[in-house]
């Protein structure tokens, strides 16, 4: 079920206020607050257009990396990158991710992807969000099919104006959203760009011109404020001893076709609004995010080389984060399959199985036990081994 404007107008004139609106699906629509035991939580935080993982997280120790980016090559003078170590570093608009990397309490992963190799938004969030091996090929999300494997029972929350896939299912869950409506849809501006796209020279006018309000600075502070608004709320519903122990949160505006920007630019402008959301997370869970692990995801990556519009189109493989106060960070961890050769001779290849990732913040963080994790929650992946010593023990 999906939370839609009109039903939002319906909860303001029933006079439910504060800017929020707490609800439970379980087929039916009634008030329900979380109440279940545990003490270990577990965000994940969706990057909904394709975040390019090579801006992120950039491999300036690969000889092939300059070559191989051209354009889109992040300068290596002092202060352009911040080292993670001597092959892996993070631009200047990531810094709070180096901080949390030096900590010990953020895991980087790259060359991470699901089992989806085309290059369909839709299509490749679903299959990250279903667990399967395919698009469509659940119709329920991983994270909803775990609840039933969680020791007590509880409660899962969906934060923001839709309820993604990933939390749709048989188990209750809550919902919140804020009262007011975003000015901008990043998903419908998508499927208006698909819907565009076999006419090359509409499709090429609707890409410049998003690019132009991508450009705008006062929209991206907007943005920048509502998310880190909702990653706060996220932590108000999460921290108490009886709040929810797992939550979705989503953020749009990655599908960077235009005007992408280097150490400055639009894409940037989006890596400042995911870390101030993620620190305001952090210090809204207090003591609580010693006992908390976020997922930060995305559908797919971006072509490694510049298009013809200064931006990157749909790839392949991208970067994964891990972060909380539950994980063993200060690691780099998967495999690196180095970008001299390129997968469809475009994409940084797909090294590592987004669903190992998964499995393992279930079983080691959330105790969801194996055999449920192969069974029911991804199903068909037993070819698919958790990864190792990314969680603290508890």
């Amino acid at each position: 079920m999906v939370m839609t404007a009109t039903r939002r107008r319906l909860l303001q004139a029933a006079g439910l206020g504060g800017g929020m609106a707490l609800l439970e699906f379980s087929g039916l629509g009634r008030l329900a607050m979380a109440a279940a035991p545990g003490e270990n939580r577990l965000l994940t935080v969706i990057l909904r257009g394709g975040m390019d993982g090579l801006a992120a997280v950039v491999p300036y120790g690969d000889a092939a990396y300059a070559d191989a980016r051209g354009g889109l090559a992040m300068p290596q003078e002092a202060d352009a990158l911040i080292a993670l170590d001597s092959f892996f570093a993070v631009p200047p608009a990531l810094k709070l991710m180096a901080d949390w990397y030096r900590q010990k309490q953020l895991v980087v992963m790259h060359a991470m992807a699901t089992p989806y190799r085309e290059r369909s938004h839709f299509d490749a969030q679903n299959c990250l969000e279903n667990g399967s091996g395919r698009a469509h090929g659940l119709d329920t999300g991983w994270m909803n099919r775990a609840l039933a494997g969680l020791q007590g029972r509880p409660q899962a929350i969906a934060i923001g104006p839709n309820i993604p896939l990933l939390l749709r299912g048989p188990a209750s869950i809550n919902a919140w959203a804020p009262s007011v409506l975003p000015e901008v849809d990043d998903e419908f501006m998508a499927r208006v760009m698909a819907m565009y796209e076999p006419d090359v020279q509409l499709h090429k006018a609707l890409v410049q011109a998003e690019g132009m309000v991508g450009s705008d600075m006062s929209s991206n502070v907007r943005g920048n404020r509502a998310f880190a608004g909702l990653m706060a709320k996220a932590a108000e519903f999460m921290v108490a001893d009886n709040g929810a122990r797992m939550a979705t949160v989503e953020l749009s505006g990655w599908d960077t076709h235009a005007n992408q920007g280097l150490a400055e630019g639009r894409l940037a402008l989006s890596f400042g609004q995911l870390v101030e959301g993620l620190q305001a997370y952090q210090k809204g869970m207090g003591t609580a995010w010693n006992r908390t692990a976020v997922l930060v995801v995305t559908e797919f990556g971006r072509t490694v080389k510049v298009n013809g519009s200064r931006g990157s189109d749909h790839g392949t493989g991208s970067a994964a984060f891990l972060l909380g106060g539950a994980v063993r960070g200060g690691q780099i961890a998967g495999d690196w399959p180095g970008l001299a050769s390129l997968h469809e001779n475009r994409d940084l290849k797909p090294a590592n199985d987004m669903r190992a990732l998964f499995k393992t913040v279930l079983n080691q963080h959330m105790r969801v036990e194996s055999g449920l994790l192969e069974e029911k929650i991804f199903p068909d992946s037993r070819s698919v081994a958790p990864m190792t010593g990314l969680i603290q023990r508890s």
